[in-house]
């Protein structure tokens, strides 16, 4: 290597920065508060020959780590076909095809060919969660869709911006087909100045390094992501590991969907084999490849987080084509929840898979849903109908280290719900509660995190609500002998009288009106190790603070206590006496 390793660190930082002002960029920008507010998008560096990942914003959801590159590349390779039209500088593409290297119809991704000296130098592209794409629901996600044409509009890769100029028609076609549409000027053009930023950027970067220079940092970054991550694989032992993970329903029939897994280390390269798991469903969970794939690469992110985020990382994971199952979903299967609902259950079957091998590494499961709760309608004070997407924070599962988090993000982002008071403010709604889901992290040595309770009542006009979620049916798994998080529960409240989906947490077209409410408590993570080995001094602290009651730190923890107890001494007195 020519490159000295400070310049190459110098580089890799500015490479990293670009991507970060596109994502600052995209967010401050946008008008929707799924994006503005929850930051459910992201931004990133893509090679011109291959579309592999060369870096993405720190702050960008995982899960779209190996969907834009498989994006990218299915892009690069229909324009040398022919079959897209050749990019010009300036040119913008659009597409939110899932089975073209996508997530689910509401994941629309932007495309720029990045061009220095007359020939392109690499794309820049970047994932936003528009709040509606059409469909059958407000939303986009419908729960018992068994056809994609149901979950909303299907675009192919087509150039929205001609040579730095909107097409209207094209545009014209976008907004016909959604609701609020004319809300969603400002998220396109958020979306595309978020490119133009990181295009000002990078030239600066090149300008300063010169185009050899960062050519070759970028090709040494790559080798060396690779090596860092078969250095950590050839770490674990060889052997075979297997793990099931659930999923409750695909919303149409009433029955769980298994991902079985089998995981081969062997050397310094890991296998992953879907094979067995259930075959293609009716309903919204199929996972597209892209996004099955993009689920073991951030699984494997989780568990290995100092790897850099680039193309090398991956090349040791190979994943054999789960093909004949739902884990490799074809048109015109419905997709809805493969990105925020099936991705995560694929990473929780890698962390199940590999507790044992990597016990001081891997957590039990974390909640494991993004919480999908979409509410539609008109508001008649304001004269406009509007689309309210909320998305919900979990908790985490524990690890050899500590408890799991509260309330933390979902497994496949960086993303929690907009602020309770940005949500009243844009939409008829209020919300009642707000709090942590106590009690619902599983017991371990380490517990698993809370997951996060609210209470939301339309104020006013008429709405629908559609719910894709999931660990409705069984919580997420404890590891090395924890107990799994507590379930997912939703309750609609209609005119006084309760209703549960018959689905666990997956319904549409509920028809609410003003007073109605609904009321979600969302999983806590899974524990970790044995309960009865947790220690005095954290039993106390969860008992004092409300966390569990006296009655369940006996029956978890294997406690009893008469009264408040008083001391840690106190709390290990009764211990041993119970023993």
């Amino acid at each position: 290597m020519s490159i000295d390793p400070i310049t190459l660190s110098v580089i890799q930082a500015g490479l990293q920065q670009v991507c970060d002002e596109m994502d600052l960029s995209f967010s401050r920008a946008a008008f929707s508060p799924v994006i503005a507010e929850a930051n459910d998008r992201s931004d990133g560096i893509y090679s011109a020959e291959d579309g592999a990942l060369i870096a993405q914003g720190a702050g960008g959801l995982p899960v779209f780590v190996g969907t834009m590159q498989y994006s990218t590349r299915t892009l690069i390779e229909m324009i040398a076909q022919g079959t897209v039209a050749a990019p010009k500088p300036d040119d913008i593409y659009i597409v939110n095809d899932p089975y073209l290297g996508g997530t689910h119809l509401m994941d629309v991704r932007f495309a720029r060919p990045f061009y220095r000296k007359g020939e392109i130098f690499c794309w820049l592209s970047n994932t936003g969660h528009w709040p509606d794409t059409g469909g059958s629901v407000p939303g986009g996600f419908s729960a018992s869709a068994t056809a994609v044409e149901q979950e909303g509009l299907r675009l192919p890769p087509v150039r929205l911006f001609k040579e730095g100029v909107l097409d209207e028609e094209i545009y014209a076609i976008i907004c016909s087909n959604i609701r609020v549409a004319d809300q969603r000027i400002g998220d396109v053009k958020a979306q595309a100045a978020a490119l133009l930023v990181g295009e000002e950027r990078l030239n600066a970067l090149l300008d300063r390094y010169g185009d050899e220079t960062v050519s070759e940092a970028i090709a040494e970054l790559r080798v060396r992501a690779a090596t860092q991550m078969r250095s950590y694989i050839s770490g674990m032992p060889d052997g075979i590991y297997c793990s099931t993970a659930i999923v409750d329903s695909d919303g149409v029939v009433n029955e769980p969907l298994e991902i079985n897994l089998s995981i081969t280390s062997e050397g310094d390269e890991l296998t992953f084999d879907f094979g067995g798991s259930s075959p293609p469903c009716l309903g919204p969970m199929n996972s597209v490849l892209a996004t099955t794939h993009s689920s073991v690469y951030l699984a494997m992110r989780h568990i290995f987080p100092e790897v850099p985020i680039s193309a090398g990382a991956f090349e040791p994971l190979n994943i054999i084509e789960p093909t004949g199952t739902f884990l490799d979903a074809r048109y015109p299967r419905p997709v809805s929840g493969c990105a925020a609902e099936v991705s995560q259950r694929i990473a929780e079957a890698v962390f199940a898979a590999l507790a044992d091998a990597l016990p001081d590494r891997v957590t039990a499961a974390p909640a494991g849903t993004s919480g999908n709760f979409a509410l539609g309608g008109n508001d008649p004070e304001r004269g406009r109908d509007y689309v309210m997407y909320q998305i919900s924070g979990g908790g985490y599962g524990g690890n050899a280290d500590h408890d799991g988090l509260s309330n933390g993000c979902s497994t496949i982002g960086i993303s929690k719900a907009p602020p309770v008071e940005i949500m009243e403010q844009a939409f008829p709604v209020l919300f009642h509660r707000y709090a942590l889901h106590e009690g619902s992290g599983g017991a371990g040595r380490r517990r698993g995190g809370f997951g996060l309770e609210y209470d939301v009542e339309v104020r006013r006009g008429t709405a629908q609500a559609s719910f894709v979620m999931d660990h409705g049916r069984v919580g997420p798994q404890g590891a090395l002998g924890g107990m799994d998080g507590a379930t997912n529960k939703v309750t609609v409240w209609r005119s006084g009288k309760a209703h549960t989906p018959e689905h666990f947490s997956k319904e549409q077209d509920i028809a609410l009106g003003p007073g109605d409410r609904v009321h979600v408590c969302t999983p806590g993570g899974g524990g970790y190790g044995d309960p009865k080995k947790r220690s005095p001094e954290d039993v106390l602290e969860d008992v004092s603070l409300g966390r569990y009651t006296t009655d369940e730190a006996r029956d978890l923890f294997g406690v009893a206590i008469s009264g408040k107890p008083l001391s840690v001494n106190d709390l290990e007195t009764e211990r041993l006496r119970q023993q």
